[in-house]
């Protein structure tokens, strides 16, 4: 009897915890997923629902309850180049084959209840791990993020743009992850601030392994704020053409064509938001700069680089790739590639980067370089790296 009444009670509790679960799940998903004018059901198997620009996720933020929508950029920031800049093809997103969303509406990744029960819990998805960010001076292999980058700090700095090579890298396992960013950064430790943007295969996240174009931000070193994508509020969408964590249909070929993502982040110093475009014409939205502490002044520091997320299966490094998955030293068509560097400094202007250092806290498994692609490709430099091998055990 006294088994049976034991059985009984963890049948009694484990229904008690499944049905606290799924109410979690779908109070979450309440909450990532707002009504929506109109459903498009990708090829890739995304769901984007177009939800009134109103109603998207950013407004839940407490500091954003009586924020006024700002619809375009007071100005763009004025190169101060005298070359011609090489026109990258632009990028499109799998999603635009089966439709596209009204105007006044944000295109958004529906949340699946799959998604939420991936990672470890759900308090977890769609965050970073704390400690994310590059340290430039030495490597902890404790904390599982590895990095090939480029960068400038000890300055001010309201924004950044550069060119971003498009890979499909290979990753291991689906809670690792690669991807090719940039961060911009002011503050330490606890009062971290940082604004991110790029492109990531993260199977854990998605479910799938494209390449998908995505952003972050964080007020409190990775912590308790900030988020992928609209997976928590903060970011405001403005455009209805392209989707935060929508996959991407272009990537580059070894040894073939290769495609860039064009980023441009600053500062509009009359709002104080800070503003994303893409495809050199494209404005997908901003940050209002009430997220922030530190980076509501400047930012102090800008990187450009690769990370990759290395969980150490069976004891060994992962075989994970970064970028395209070869060294720096292989150079065009081969190796991943940062172009045309810019900064913007505090009269608007872009300009290229001094004092550019470099970074790569292993460099047998992944490493950086830079490039010498001619005038037309300003600042730049190659990085990435197959992981395991021969010299990186």
């Amino acid at each position: 009897m006294m088994i049976a009444a034991a059985i009984f009670t963890t049948c009694v509790d484990g229904n008690k915890f499944f049905y606290h679960r799924e109410i979690k799940v779908l109070r979450h998903l309440k909450r990532f997923n707002k009504p929506a004018l109109k459903s498009i059901k990708s090829e890739d198997g995304d769901v984007i629902d177009c939800v009134p620009i109103t109603n998207q996720p950013a407004f839940d933020h407490h500091l954003l309850k009586n924020h006024t929508i700002q619809m375009r950029p007071s100005f763009y920031p004025v190169s101060d180049s005298t070359y011609t800049k090489r026109e990258a093809k632009a990028v499109t997103q799998v999603w635009h084959k089966a439709g596209e969303c009204p105007k006044n509406t944000v295109p958004i990744r529906r949340t699946k209840k799959e998604d939420l029960l991936r990672p470890k819990s759900i308090r977890s998805f769609g965050r970073k791990s704390h400690q994310s960010i590059p340290r430039t001076t030495t490597f902890d292999p404790t904390l599982g993020h590895q990095y090939a980058l480029m960068g400038v700090r000890n300055g001010k700095f309201y924004g950044t743009e550069v060119a971003i090579n498009l890979w499909k890298p290979y990753v291991q396992i689906p809670k690792e992850f690669s991807l090719a960013q940039t961060w911009v950064v002011s503050g330490n430790g606890s009062s971290l601030n940082t604004i991110e943007a790029g492109w990531q295969v993260y199977p854990e996240l998605y479910d799938d392994n494209n390449p998908r174009f995505f952003v972050y931000w964080t007020r409190d070193g990775y912590r308790k704020t900030g988020c992928y994508n609209l997976l928590c509020s903060g970011f405001v969408q403005t455009s209805n053409r392209y989707t935060v964590g929508g996959s991407i249909t272009t990537m580059s070929r070894y040894r073939g064509t290769q495609y860039d993502l064009s980023v441009l982040i600053w500062k509009d110093q009359k709002t104080g938001n800070w503003w994303l475009r893409v495809n050199e014409k494209d404005v997908i939205g901003y940050w209002p700069g009430s997220l922030f502490n530190s980076l509501g002044r400047e930012a102090t520091r800008v990187e450009w680089g690769g990370e990759i997320i290395n969980s150490k299966t069976g004891g060994r490094h992962t075989t994970t790739d970064m970028g395209s998955g070869h060294f720096a030293d292989e150079g065009f068509k081969k190796a991943s590639y940062f172009r045309n560097l810019k900064i913007v400094d505090g009269t608007n202007t872009l300009r290229e980067p001094q004092g550019l250092y470099f970074f790569a806290d292993k460099h047998n498994c992944y490493n950086v370089k830079t490039g010498n692609g001619g005038t037309s490709w300003g600042a730049h430099f190659f990085y990435g790296g197959p992981g395991r091998n021969v010299k990186c055990p």
